[in-house]
């Protein structure tokens, strides 16, 4: 299977050759950004999508679930032509209610722009791109949902834009890190980092970390980016430590864990067919020690050393030409692997669970600019299963 991720990313880059350039074309647009392109001056948008997943067993019944995922509420506003203001209000199964971007945005000149808020980390594709009507599959890669954590955004600032005579679109933040310790342990072998997201709730911070993405989209239809992630976790035991108090920041600094992440993503459209792919990897260091902080501060934690995950998914319009009339369909498919324990600090021992291959294979049908319906099913096999589990998804999307 890692072969034919492989084959598929050779696919991606060498089939560019023969394509003319056409920078513009390849620019992907996400929500925020079809609020800061609108010419209005209080614009008002949304997404939202709903999901019904049904476990299937042929020795056991298993209850479906149905949950309206997420619907929200975007709004913006274009206090002149060079400062603007984008928000996102998101309620989750129907409950929850978070704020899942709010920044505002300066522009200093054709190529610069300022930005300061809750920002989205710009890992990968999906944590920027997330809204159901840009993506193939009812729910996110589990690769963006336990590697890269998506929806993942912190508080912080920096600058982004587009050099158009090079065909490149940058971003670099400088935010507060993951909570890795506030009482307790927040990270763990199972979850990864997910669980140390503060997502601007009452954040705190007590080192800055920085991100970055550059993409390159100056061959028809390619889209590349390369991004990256430096910093170390926040613990809350650095809060009033006497800075001459060698022993208490030692034992603060046993709850701290450093990451260096990485990614790489590909996006390729060429006729009918959609390929992408992406590949992350998280080196943590000083996970031996918080490890055994953790234990010792009754909530004893397995954190790996280092996560990894990728996929390669392929999709095909079948209604090419005749989307005016019938929208998009288009039947992909998705293969995943992704380890939150790919290696061990000495002495932890790895949980086989940890290491999952999934395959998911299905339809997307975009009926309207703005409007899918979905379905699909996944196979999923950890490496301490016999056998694959299955699981039927289906779902509808909305972006406005």
């Amino acid at each position: 299977m890692r072969t034919l991720l492989l084959l598929i990313l050779a696919g991606i880059f060498t089939g560019v050759n023969a394509q003319t350039n056409d920078s513009l074309s390849n620019v992907y647009l996400n929500s925020a950004d079809n609020q800061m392109l609108n010419t209005s001056r209080l614009t008002i948008g949304g997404y939202g999508e709903i999901h019904y997943n049904q476990p299937l067993n042929s020795g056991i019944r298993n209850n479906g679930s149905l949950d309206v995922h997420r619907m929200v509420l975007m709004f913006g506003y274009k206090f002149n032509d060079r400062t603007q203001f984008v928000s996102e209000i998101e309620f989750e199964h129907i409950g929850e209610v978070a704020v899942e971007q709010a920044f505002l945005q300066y522009k200093i000149n054709n190529y610069i722009n300022f930005r300061g808020g809750l920002l989205l980390t710009p890992m990968g594709i999906i944590n920027e791109y997330h809204e159901p009507t840009t993506f193939n599959g009812v729910e996110r890669p589990f690769v963006d949902k336990y590697i890269s954590p998506t929806t993942w955004r912190e508080v912080g600032a920096g600058f982004s834009g587009t050099y158009l005579p090079a065909s490149l679109k940058y971003q670099v933040y400088v935010v507060n890190g993951f909570k890795s310790f506030d009482g307790s342990g927040a990270l763990n072998g199972k979850y990864g980092l997910r669980k140390g997201r503060q997502k601007g709730a009452e954040s705190f911070m007590s080192a800055p970390n920085v991100t970055g993405k550059i993409e390159y989209f100056g061959v028809r239809g390619l889209n590349v980016g390369l991004s990256g992630y430096f910093g170390k976790t926040q613990s809350t035991l650095y809060d009033g430590v006497d800075k001459n108090d060698h022993t208490a920041i030692a034992h603060a600094d046993s709850s701290v864990v450093g990451v260096s992440m990485v990614g790489v993503d590909a996006r390729y459209t060429t006729g009918g067919w959609q390929l992408r792919g992406q590949y992350y990897y998280a080196g943590l260091s000083n996970t031996g020690a918080y490890d055994r902080f953790t234990a010792a501060n009754g909530t004893p934690n397995d954190l790996g050393s280092s996560l990894m995950g990728y996929y390669a998914e392929a999709g095909y319009n079948v209604f090419r030409g005749l989307e005016k009339k019938y929208g998009e369909l288009i039947p992909f498919a998705r293969y995943a692997y992704l380890n939150t324990q790919n290696t061990v600090a000495p002495g932890i021992s790895r949980n086989s669970n940890n290491e999952k291959k999934i395959i998911t294979t299905g339809l997307t049908w975009k009926i309207a600019p703005g409007a899918v319906i979905k379905a699909d099913m996944q196979f999923m096999k950890s490496e301490a299963d016999n056998a694959w589990s299955k699981t039927l998804n289906t779902g509808i999307g909305i972006m406005f």
